[in-house]
């Protein structure tokens, strides 16, 4: 990495080339590994803004593209920053990051076969040239692997953007914007070209604001309180610690080790134990809740008379408790007791498909309190499939959490601890078993640390808080940086991709989506809803009844 010249240095060659610039923009002026200097002839870049390529009128602006020949190679960089040079107003000095090469077409001298990184970088000297339409379709053009079109490369009309789908869901992805960017659109955009390449595809999606459900009417499966019937007996002793266990401290711990104990033994009681061998207190085996009270009654009796019965009491009437409140029935009714795991996990995991590859979990109407704990027992069924399933025909997962910063967030402290750790070990280790996780968030700050870094994909909206900001730029490899630095300026349906999905960092406006298959996320006109009146004895009267039968 050459040294940085002194500022006496640098202003004294800008003066020396001031009148001598070749004929094409500018040329480099300093070469430091993927981050350089070039310098820009003021007037030249005037001139351009009037030209009719969208492209060449926009070279040199803070986010376009450059291009320098060395030998018979095209080397494309983009420009992350400029500034005017106060000694010399005619001259522009831009901060570059290179993108990579392509070779010369000998017919027209226009760039073909566009690959990633650089063999050689261009010496001090090299003349800079503006990118035209023609060479942008070049250097985006899609190859033979499996792809999905998305939108179109800016500031183009035309050069379509797109996404590798096997790299993008290889090594995970995330997609981030604030509120109002149009990230959910983006985000069933996305899902709907997959599943229209892969349409016996096998995507779960968590949906916690039940907006989705009207975008895959048509292509997907929607489970709600209503039908997603979920036996408690799936989740591991760790879930149900979450669930059943309410003291904390010394008291936790106790409560814990009792509920272990009788767990193991409620799980026991059941035939298919028996052929089992060894069980533990994880295994998903099917087990009464009147079993699991009866054990606690039973052990309670057992004790001597200076040995306290609350912890047994507290866990009791907690499951006693959930039995009982309609709230729960979706997961913790007695008709969820026999043995359905087969058929849940076909249902859910899409297996076989049917034409409809994607699972929406509507988790909206679902008590806040267990809400973290079915997003857990889903999310460690995908994984746990995964590695169960290692010896078989493979087929892999994608799981999409909506509001991830909601289930890895970054505090360590807290409920819903299980679902952090388990999306977690997904996001280190599902690529290798199969399973690919997809995090759309509107707080990257508030993810959990290390979590954004392990997706190979990044697809940035627009981002208002410099935090938020920081955290996407401090994940993103350094040669997207000129494009990280528009992320603030990006308008709605925009987007900044980097990473294994495409093949160079791009800028891309978003196709627009049917309108039925968008998802249920607009934001209510005010004026327009406020002008309306009549019916509100009947709105109030259908709100009350489902809001005192809980949606069902």
């Amino acid at each position: 990495m050459s040294h940085m010249p002194a500022a006496a240095e640098f202003t004294e060659a800008q003066s020396q080339m001031t009148a001598t610039l070749p004929t094409g923009i500018g040329e480099v002026f300093q070469i430091a590994g993927s981050s350089s200097k070039v310098l820009m002839d003021a007037a030249s870049l005037h001139a351009l803004a009037q030209d009719s390529d969208p492209c060449i009128a926009m070279a040199g602006q803070v986010g376009s593209q450059l291009k320098m020949r060395v030998g018979a190679t095209w080397l494309i960089a983009s420009v992350r920053s400029m500034a005017l040079d106060r000694q010399n107003s005619g001259l522009i000095i831009a901060d570059i990051d290179f993108l990579g090469e392509g070779d010369q077409e000998q017919a027209t001298g226009r760039i073909c076969r566009f690959r990633r990184g650089v063999t050689h970088y261009p010496p001090p000297g090299t003349e800079i040239f503006p990118l035209c339409s023609e060479d942008m379709r070049q250097i985006y053009a899609a190859d033979d692997r499996p792809h999905v079109q998305i939108g179109t490369v800016f500031p183009t009309a035309d050069t379509r953007a797109a996404l590798y789908v096997d790299a993008m869901l290889g090594k995970h992805f995330a997609l981030l914007g604030s509120t109002g960017t149009g990230k959910s659109t983006s985000a069933a955009l996305i899902l709907h070209r997959i599943c229209d390449l892969s349409p016996e595809g096998h995507i779960v999606m968590i949906d916690p604001h039940g907006e989705y459900g009207a975008a895959f009417a048509d292509n997907g499966a929607v489970f709600d309180i209503g039908n997603l019937a979920l036996p408690y007996w799936l989740m591991n002793f760790e879930e149900h610690c979450e669930v059943f266990v309410t003291s904390s401290g010394s008291d936790r711990t106790v409560d814990c080790d009792i509920l272990a104990k009788c767990l193991l033994a409620a799980r026991q009681k059941n035939r298919l134990a028996e052929n089992l061998g060894r069980l533990t207190v994880d295994s998903p085996i099917p087990y009464l809740l009147s079993d699991l009270t009866n054990i606690l009654q039973n052990e309670m009796g057992k004790l001597d008379k200076g040995t306290g019965a609350l912890p047994y009491m507290r866990l009791k009437t907690k499951i006693d408790e959930m039995k009982t409140d309609p709230r729960y029935s979706f997961m913790f009714s007695g008709m969820l007791v026999a043995d359905t795991m087969q058929d849940f996990i076909a249902k859910i995991f899409r297996m076989p498909s049917n034409g409809k590859p994607i699972s929406i979990i509507d988790v909206s109407a679902m008590p806040s309190d267990i809400t973290s704990t079915v997003v857990s027992v889903l999310s460690r069924l995908v994984f746990d499939y995964a590695i169960w399933a290692r010896d078989e025909p493979q087929r892999p997962l994608l799981l999409v959490c909506e509001e991830a910063h909601r289930y890895i967030p970054s505090s360590t402290t807290g409920n819903g601890q299980a679902v952090r750790r388990i999306l977690e070990r997904i996001a280190k280790e599902g690529r290798k078993y199969g399973v690919s996780l997809g995090l759309i968030t509107q707080r990257p700050s508030d993810l959990a640390e290390g979590v954004l870094s392990q997706c190979g994909t990044i697809i940035s909206m627009r981002l208002n808080n410099d935090r938020d900001q920081a955290f996407v730029k401090a994940a993103m490899p350094e040669g997207a940086r000129g494009f990280l630095d528009s992320i603030p300026a990006l308008r709605n349906r925009e987007a900044i991709i980097c990473g294994e999905g495409v093949a160079v960092p791009i800028r891309v406006a978003l196709d627009n989506l049917e309108e039925e298959r968008r998802p249920a996320s607009g934001d209510p006109s005010f004026t327009q809803q406020w002008r309306q009146t009549g019916g509100e004895a009947d709105i109030l009267d259908r709100t009350i009844t489902r809001w005192r039968s809980q949606g069902r």
